[in-house]
């Protein structure tokens, strides 16, 4: 399966997803729920949870947008399957959005169509919403149901009975994170419960603004790091200006409309991603580095030559 170039398909490859010359190792996978986690889990340890007994030379893992980076690194430390055991501090390290981005290049591989969603998790902690990644995808074909999973579980987790077939809506385990604006903007929830972590800054409206335009952009193959800032974002202290409330409830909006499948959402979603100021991220971006306490931005470009 090649790189798509023309309008987002997502039973193709994109520039992030595209494993180059890796694809035998992807299309070994077995293209389920099951087989993809356990391979992503096997490839990936996430960043932050296991930092305690994690390497310091490969901290710089977290930082890798294309998924022929993931596995180079990944079959330089093991040149074996995916579904072979890696030891934990062995693996490449991520977070929730690289093992979504392998599980859809998996699956894309396959011709699977598959997205990531970005939101937020309400089953990790009763006490609050962790931002948070998953996948969906159309194992059905074309005009299939959306099947939504979070490929880090292997059962169930507070309020969410099974990670293999998610509910969906604003009020499931999972909501989106135009969801979570909706409910904001309507005074259904405590915007300050919504974020990274209880203990850390990032959370509240300005960090749900960001993830609006996270979950837009992944949904049209723009596979961004969840601290790589562009564009239409806000940061923190930043006032929400009437703009910026107008066309994030815009986008909230129609990303509604289009998972609800209402007629013509999606063409409309698209073309506003593709025509609007500020939403799509151009040739370069902001990252941050999570790993630091005070984390300042440097510029990054895409180079979208390299998957």
């Amino acid at each position: 399966m090649t790189t798509h170039t023309g309008p987002f398909r997502p039973d193709h490859h994109t520039a992030y997803s595209d494993p180059g010359p890796w694809s035998d190792l992807l299309a070994a996978v077995e293209p389920t729920v099951e087989a993809v986690s356990a391979a992503v889990r096997n490839v990936i340890v996430h960043y932050r949870e296991e930092q305690t007994v994690l390497p310091e030379d490969t901290r710089g893992d977290i930082h890798g947008r294309w998924i022929e980076r993931t596995l180079e690194r990944d079959q330089q430390r093991h040149g074996t399957p995916l579904t072979e055991h890696r030891q934990l501090t062995e693996r490449v390290q991520g977070c929730c959005r690289d093992h979504t981005l392998l599980a859809c290049a998996v699956l894309r591989e396959h011709g699977i169509a598959a997205r990531g969603r970005v939101g937020f998790s309400r089953y990790f902690r009763p006490d609050f919403c962790h931002d948070h990644v998953v996948v969906e995808a159309q194992f059905e074909g074309p005009g299939g149901r959306w099947v939504r999973f979070d490929t880090e579980l292997t059962g169930s987790l507070g309020n969410l009975a099974s990670p293999t077939d998610m509910p969906v809506g604003p009020d499931s385990p999972f909501p989106t994170a135009g969801e979570v604006w909706r409910s904001w903007r309507a005074g259904e929830i405590d915007a300050g419960l919504y974020g990274v972590a209880p203990g850390l800054p990032a959370r509240g409206p300005w960090l749900i603004q960001n993830y609006v335009l996270r979950d837009l952009a992944h949904r049209f193959g723009d596979e961004l790091l969840l601290w790589d800032v562009w564009g239409a974002m806000v940061g923190p202290g930043d006032p929400l200006s009437p703009e910026v409330l107008e066309l994030t409830d815009e986008v909230a909006e129609l990303i509604a409309q289009a998972d609800a499948g209402q007629d013509g959402a999606e063409d409309r979603l698209a073309t506003l991603y593709a025509t609007r100021e500020g939403l799509r991220p151009g040739l370069s971006v902001l990252r941050f580095d999570p790993l630091l306490p005070q984390s300042r931005p440097v510029g990054e470009d895409l180079d979208l030559t390299v998957a």
